[in-house]
């Protein structure tokens, strides 16, 4: 690895990235219509084009499962002594994508910088014109920063770019990760008024649209998309600032129609494809399957607490598209198990080894095999869970309705992802989603700790190994579900981390990095960390 990326000249590495991206996107993005100035709209479509938001094999491989996955145990792992110890050069590369463009991840860091960049050069007409791209992008860039602050803590950002902005070698300082998530809480808001607003003109639109390969130029998405992250990133705060999070969350929810959400329109019988945030995949071909993330290293069996605690007390019906019952083969025949079940956190890697094909793994048309899995940004069924922790925590309106909608949601979110890999399992029917709901492994009752229990547990579950950082997250937050994890007998390593340690690749280049290096351990807690 070269110098920090701050020495980089971020226009060399772009004209790199730009290079190896696919002929679609050369053909289709980088040539707008607009502007015979900066590409505004191609660096916004690069940053939209990444492989750290797609379930691509790099990005599931080396940083989601060896480490993310299992420290929110959304995936299993082989019970090893170096279980929990997380891979430097693994974590390098993912701090390293969100700075600049690789092969690996858009860098929507050095994209957004671009951006700002060029933008003064314009004329005041194309300025207008392509503000918008500018704003679109600041979500993007808000709602990937934040996943960097909810793994490390500080980090550097207001100063990152700095070449590029000012014409200026600097070290970046690691900025405040409190005063980091206010800012970005404020930016979406702003950034959601100006979609709420904006009225581009045709031409502006048109080629806002084509750029645009996540939400196809809604306006109104977009809109939504920044409220919904906003929500997120208040409700990550709400035990360590109540208030603030309280007054915030309670002003968007009381007035849906000036804050549109992610949510579906609150209904359970919904479309993912038109009513989610979705990275749909370039290219479908067999080298974009699951299938090698998964099975390299064993992260492919059914995860003990999620199939045998949660999913299998309540005869969850997202059981046949999330999960194959599996077998081995007797006498030359393939026998399958009889019945769905995981094998226990609790086994040895001895009992692991012999004992596997006793036990469920995830589905193969669902997850192994499909080729259209989109890279998921955020869901209707989070932010209905979101709103069913606000509506019981705070009485803000019927948090068994929000909660019921999430969770029906989420059924016909994982149905759908079956059905675009080529699945046929038919839909449950409203009867066996009401007789789900009524389950009482899973009915919204109780005391008010076991209804936000319930929320909680029922929003890891959504989650499953492909947002694992957002299970992560949310698993440190509520500490739920109550997951058990084998100690371990690596020293420093006995546990799971409660933050990933900063990568080599920053530490070794960056002065900066004597401010925050007291609290770069594996015990120190991101802010929001408290309960």
């Amino acid at each position: 690895m070269k110098k920090l990326f701050i020495y980089t000249n971020i226009l060399l590495l772009l004209a790199v990235s730009f290079s190896s991206c696919k002929k679609t996107i050369d053909k289709d993005y980088l040539n707008p219509e607009l502007s015979t100035t900066p590409i505004i709209s191609g660096f916004f479509t690069a940053m939209l084009n990444s492989d750290r938001v797609r379930p691509a094999y790099w990005n599931l491989r080396t940083f989601f499962f060896p480490q993310v996955s299992v420290y929110a145990q959304t995936t299993t792992f082989d019970n090893v002594n170096t279980a929990y110890q997380s891979i430097d050069g693994y974590m390098g590369n993912y701090w390293s994508d969100f700075y600049y463009p690789s092969s690996n991840g858009s860098g929507p860091m050095a994209l957004y910088r671009s951006m700002q960049a060029a933008f003064p050069t314009l004329s005041a007409a194309d300025q207008a014109d392509q503000q918008i791209y500018l704003q679109a992008a600041k979500i993007v860039l808000d709602e990937r920063a934040a996943k960097m602050i909810d793994m490390w803590g500080d980090i550097p950002y207001s100063q990152a770019g700095n070449l590029e902005t000012a014409s200026t070698i600097k070290n970046p300082v690691f900025d405040d990760q409190k005063a980091l998530y206010t800012t970005l809480i404020k930016d979406l808001d702003d950034a959601a008024t100006y979609f709420a607003t904006v009225k581009p003109s045709s031409n502006a639109q048109a080629s806002f649209s084509k750029a645009d390969i996540l939400l196809n130029g809604s306006l109104t998405k977009w809109q939504a998309y920044a409220n919904s992250v906003r929500l997120r990133l208040l409700m990550r705060i709400s035990y360590y600032d109540e208030a603030t999070a309280k007054t915030a969350v309670t002003t968007m929810l009381s007035n849906p129609s000036a804050y549109p959400l992610i949510d579906g329109n609150n209904v359970g019988n919904y479309n993912p494809a038109n009513a989610d945030v979705l990275l749909q995949p370039l290219v479908t071909t067999t080298s974009s399957t699951l299938y090698s993330a998964l099975t390299e290293i064993d992260s492919y069996w059914a995860t003990d607490y999620k199939l045998n605690k949660v999913m299998l007390p309540a005869n969850d019906p997202r059981i046949p598209v999330v999960y194959d019952k599996y077998g081995k083969t007797v006498n030359g025949k393939f026998v399958p198990n009889k019945t769905y079940r995981a094998m226990p956190i609790t086994y040895t890697s001895a009992q692991q080894d012999t004992a596997f094909n006793n036990y469920s793994i995830v589905d193969s048309t669902t997850f192994l095999n499909n080729v259209k899995m989109p890279g998921i940004v955020i869901t209707a069924p989070e932010v209905n869970f979101l709103k069913a922790e606000a509506y019981e925590r705070w009485g803000l309106g019927n948090a068994q309705n929000a909660y019921n909608t999430a969770l029906t949601q989420s059924v016909y979110f994982y149905y759908y992802l079956n059905s675009i890999g080529g699945g046929t399992v038919p839909q449950p029917s409203g009867s066996d989603i009401s007789t789900f709901l009524a389950n009482a492994n899973v009915a919204y009752t109780g005391s008010t700790a076991q209804k936000l229990a319930l929320i909680y547990t029922q929003k890891w579950v959504h989650f499953g190994f492909l947002q694992s950082d957002e299970a992560w997250a949310e698993y440190r937050r509520t500490k739920y579900p109550q997951l058990t994890f084998p100690t371990q007998t690596l020293v420093n390593y006995q546990n799971p981390p409660t933050r990933l340690l900063y990568p080599s690749v920053e530490t070794s280049y960056n002065i900066n990095y004597s401010a925050v290096k007291a609290k770069d351990t594996r015990t120190t807690k991101i802010f929001w960390d408290i309960k």
